[in-house]
């Protein structure tokens, strides 16, 4: 007979944007294994609940977050990735708009707070290869699916949706066919609201029309900013 004894957590990746740079949520753990260690907000299913139920109910726990978007990214379950037992983990990669969610440590979280990506501290288990790897699916996604709005606030300058693509993306991008390529699809409304940026002329603010783009997809429209 063949014998069990795994256990099932979840662990997300959230991806905020703020101060025009690319966060991410972590958790100080207040429980060894590494006590006082920072670490993605996770932890194991309970067995009443669903995978989404228990993500977001760990982000509800740890960091008093809840979800705008959330996917599915990867399961981890190689062996010693927890010294206290065999668990795999179940990962999700989350997007929020920092600005609209008030912190705050709980349960087995000592401290919660949000980290430039290019400024990360060591993290415990093996979540910066989770990281990375939702890292990595947040580019790709990016070219072909307009989620870069979920972390834009509902009105926005046309220049802050070019910066977040540079920042997520790693990369100068040509601001004339972007702006040119973003304006053709027809999923943008220009706004008459006006914004002083710098010192140049107040600038329209801009608003993605979510039913429009989906009403497009049916359609057979293909987002690609490639």
């Amino acid at each position: 007979m063949i014998r069990q004894n795994i256990k099932v957590a979840v662990d997300a990746v959230v991806f905020g944007y703020k101060d025009r740079k690319l966060n991410v949520l972590l958790i100080k753990r207040n429980i060894e294994p590494y006590k006082n260690s920072w670490a993605l907000p996770g932890g194991l299913v309970l067995e009443d609940e669903n995978l989404e139920q228990a993500v977001e109910r760990e982000l509800k726990e740890e960091t008093n977050v809840t979800i705008d978007y959330l996917e599915q990214l990867y399961s981890f379950g190689n062996l010693g990735r927890d010294p206290r037992n065999r668990v795999v983990s179940i990962t999700y990669f989350a997007l929020v708009k920092p600005e609209h969610h008030k912190i705050k440590a709980d349960t087995d979280a000592k401290d919660v707070a949000w980290f430039n990506v290019q400024e990360l501290p060591e993290l415990a288990f093996d979540h910066q290869i989770i990281f990375d790897k939702a890292k990595e699916r947040l580019q790709n996604k990016l070219t072909y699916e307009p989620i870069g709005f979920d972390l834009l606030e509902n009105k926005f300058l046309f220049s802050d949706l070019e910066k977040l693509y540079m920042t997520i993306l790693e990369k100068q991008i040509d601001r004339r066919n972007f702006r040119k390529k973003i304006l053709g699809f027809g999923i943008l409304e220009e706004l008459e609201e006006k914004v002083s940026e710098g010192r140049g002329r107040p600038a329209n603010l801009f608003k993605f029309n979510k039913k429009q783009y989906f009403k497009l997809k049916d359609e057979g429209f293909f987002f690609d900013i490639k």
